[in-house]
This record gives structure tokens, sequence and C-alpha cells, in this order.
């Protein structure tokens, strides 16, 4: 099993920008880049953080990623908006578009934005939850490119489209961010370059028959979480999100990893809702705050461990981590890599071999 240690994170985030501006994004456009994905893995969620840099910077080696884009408005309608996100880097545009939201849903109520010709934004929750903490609810989908077979077919007809949805507490906003297959993508992806089995029930190869090799279930298709359900929710996500924003559907979403000179055509769609109008947004805050403390403090199973809501594991990642960041070596030398390619100096600070990551 390959080593994963901790690291600062200012200088992982610091190191991420260099490359990023070195393959021509714009100082403002690497930042929002690297602090999402460095977030995303101090959130133990290493499936959407620096594990995809490399891809960024060979897409737009590649031509398929405009790194200075930062996505146009083309359809204004008050409270209903599209942004082409004109093939840019995902992180930009989805930032870009939740603020948008969030400043129609003050003027009107609420607000949808639907974005087309977009590329991987990383972890939907980020932005949900961004929403939520401007006081209102997120609720944020993008679709992929087919993973997922419908119910009794092994071939992909369905990507699994990720959902996230965020609501306001007096506290920590609760965030809800699941992709519709039973394991994430990005997770059988680190299986696969550590040489490790992944759960029974996550895919099936390409003959339809149940597997926990990785390398198989990447060639072959994802499993739906609960079965038809995650495959009706996923469906629905790619009608929606695709559809409103005339964008990329089904087939047209290509591979993540594929030909580095073709745009992803992703499309994504954000939704803010404003509480203030309906009912005091302090008050909705201690309704929502006094279920999910009921539910924290509901009786466990023996041997299980604490009850959680969702979002409690990141909230509870960000504060042990305490301002570092655990980086698998596979991707801290592909980074040194690209770095080398883009004439970019490998930072002092990674340079040592790390700290063990702290156990909870």
């Amino acid at each position: 099993m390959a080593a994963s240690n901790t690291y600062p994170a200012e200088s992982l985030k610091s190191f991420a920008v260099a490359l990023l501006e070195a393959a021509g994004a714009p100082p403002d456009n690497a930042a929002i880049v690297a602090e999402a994905l460095v977030e995303a893995d101090s959130e133990a969620l290493p499936s959407h953080g620096l594990l995809h840099l490399p891809m960024y910077l060979a897409r737009i080696a590649g031509g398929s990623v405009d790194p200075r884009a930062t996505g146009e408005i083309v359809v204004d309608q008050g409270a209903r908006l599209t942004i082409d996100a004109c093939n840019g880097l995902g992180q930009v545009t989805a930032e870009t578009a939740s603020d948008i939201a969030i400043a129609r849903a003050e003027a009107h109520g609420l607000a949808l934005v639907a974005v087309r010709n977009a590329f991987h934004f990383g972890a939907a929750g980020r932005f949900a939850r961004k929403i939520a903490l401007s006081g209102q609810i997120g609720i944020v989908m993008a679709n992929t490119r087919p993973m997922l077979p419908a119910p009794g077919g092994t071939e992909a007809v369905v990507g699994n489209n990720p959902l996230a949805i965020a609501v306001p507490t007096h506290d920590e906003p609760i965030v809800l961010d699941f992709a519709m297959s039973a394991g994430a993508m990005g997770k059988i992806r680190l299986a696969a370059g550590k040489g490790e089995p992944i759960p029974e029930g996550w895919a099936q190869t390409t003959d339809g028959l149940p597997t926990r090799d990785a390398l198989e279930a990447l060639k072959g298709t994802l499993l739906p979480a609960a079965g038809a359900k995650g495959f009706g929710l996923a469906l629905m996500i790619d009608l929606i999100a695709g559809g409103l924003s005339a964008g990329g559907m089904g087939e047209a979403v290509q591979p993540l990893y594929g030909d580095m000179a073709r745009p992803y055509d992703s499309a994504n769609l954000f939704l803010a809702i404003r509480i203030e109008g309906l009912r005091p947004p302090a008050d909705f805050a201690a309704a929502a705050s006094g279920l999910t403390d009921r539910i924290r403090a509901s009786r466990g199973a023996p041997g299980a461990a604490p009850v959680r809501v969702p979002g409690d594991r990141a909230a509870q990642a960000r504060s042990r981590f305490e301002g570092h960041c655990p980086l698998g070596s596979e991707t801290l030398e592909a980074l040194r890599s690209h770095a080398s390619r883009l004439g970019v100096a490998f930072p002092t600070a990674l340079l040592a071999a790390g700290v063990p990551p702290t156990r909870s």
C-alpha cells in the first residue's frame, strides 16, 4: 500500500497555484482551484482533491480546458440564468455560479443557475455549503460521463451524477453530498493506483459480473447506490442539469481521463433558496440545529462509530488536521513530475517525507 503523509496545507496550495499559473491560469483562477482541491484533501476526501490536478494540467496542455475562462452569462431571466463555462476550470465557474445564485436569491427569493460546457468542479458539497453559509439553502448537481447501467443492464448509460444539499444551522451547515454510484469513481481510481480491492457491490465487469478488482471496475460499470433508486436519481440529474443548460447529457459528456484534447462537456445546476420571507432565518436555523442535535444524541449501536449527520465527517477532518493536509505519495510524485515539466520549483516544505496523518 502506498504511503500517505500530511503536509502543510498552505504549502500545498501555493504549489498548486504555481503549477496552475505556469500552465496559463490567472492568479485568481489558480487560487480558487487550489483552495478547493486542498480543502477536499483536508476533509479526508482525496477522491475530490489534488489527485485530479495532474489531469487538469494535462487537459490544459491538451487544449480541452481554458485556464483563463471564467464563464459567460448567456441567458438571464432574473431568477433563472444559464452560464456558458467555455470549458474553463470547473471550480472557477462553480464559484461564479454560486455567487450569482446567492445574489439573485436575495433579490428574487430563489435562483437557479444552469451551466453548460463545464469541467470537473471537485466536491459538489463545497458549493452547496457556500450557499448555506450565506444563510440560504443550497442545492448543487452535475452530470458525468456514463458510468452506471440501467437496472438489469451491462452498458453504462448515465453518469454517477453527484447531488449536494446544504442547510444552514446555528453552527456548521448540514451538507449532504453524494454521487449516485455505490462508490465514488475517485475512490476506485485511488484503489487501482494502490493495487487495493474495492468493496463488494461497487462495480461490475464488462460482462455484468460483480467485481472487487478496481482495474476491472474502471473497464466495466459502476453500480448505482440503492439500485434502481440511485439509477433513477442519476437519470433525473442528467435530464435536469443537462436539459435546462442545453449542455451535454449522457454520452455527450466525455471521460475525464480520456482524450485530453476533447472537452469534458459536463452540465451543472446551482439552486439557492432564500429562507427569509418564508420564515425568520433564525427560527429555521434553530429548528435545523434542534433536529440534528437530537440525531447526534440518539442511541448508537454497540461497537458502532458515533452517530453523525451529513457533513460531520468533513468538519471533524478539518478540525483534526488543523492546517495540514493528507496526501498520497503517488499524487505528490505526479505533481512533482508536472512541476519539472512546467519549470516550477518543488517546495522545500514538501521535500521532507511529511508526518503520518493524525488518527481520529
